[in-house]
């Protein structure tokens, strides 16, 4: 069982991020996501897929400026997952803003540790307040520049260290 918090350098290696996909729709979008994560968490995609749609149903989580956070608890998930996709052409994700999503950030959580689905969330949304940094993931050549950008975008926390000083 999960329950220390992971960072999303350790969510996101180079091997989640997708570059220039080119999904038709929200839908064809949510589908591919579904197959990959399926593929990386050893579930069936239709598990994934389900999971995905029953929470775009209650809003979409088209963050705007481009963004999307598509994310779930998944049932049967051993480990949380995180996926990078840019898109070659932008789609209409039903974001607030109106602006259609070329980079999207899926998050999928373990339901039996539901405890870090939120901060990984909020870590990905703070790394993503920066125009620049949506503009320098938008030009990343490589998976492991959008790692990169990642983990430089990712504000630091604070070391847990339970440990009295001086000890």
């Amino acid at each position: 069982m999960m329950e220390t918090a992971m960072s999303i350098p350790e969510l996101l290696p180079a091997p989640n991020v997708i570059l220039d996909a080119e999904p038709p729709n929200k839908a064809a979008l949510l589908d591919l996501l579904a197959e990959e994560a399926g593929q990386r968490l050893g579930l069936p995609k239709p598990e994934v897929l389900s999971a995905l749609q029953a929470r775009e149903k209650i809003g979409s989580t088209g963050l705007g400026r481009g963004v999307a956070l598509p994310h779930a608890e998944i049932q049967d998930a051993r480990a949380p997952l995180v996926l990078f996709a840019r898109l070659r052409r932008a789609v209409n994700f039903d974001a607030r803003d109106e602006e259609p999503v070329d980079l999207v950030f899926l998050v999928l959580w373990p339901a039996a540790a539901r405890k870090g689905l939120l901060p990984t969330m909020s870590e990905i949304c703070r790394a993503l307040r920066e125009p620049q940094t949506l503009r320098r993931l938008r030009a990343a050549e490589t998976a492991e520049d959008v790692v990169q950008l990642v983990l430089q975008a990712v504000p630091p926390e604070p070391a847990q260290d339970d440990t009295p000083p001086g000890e």
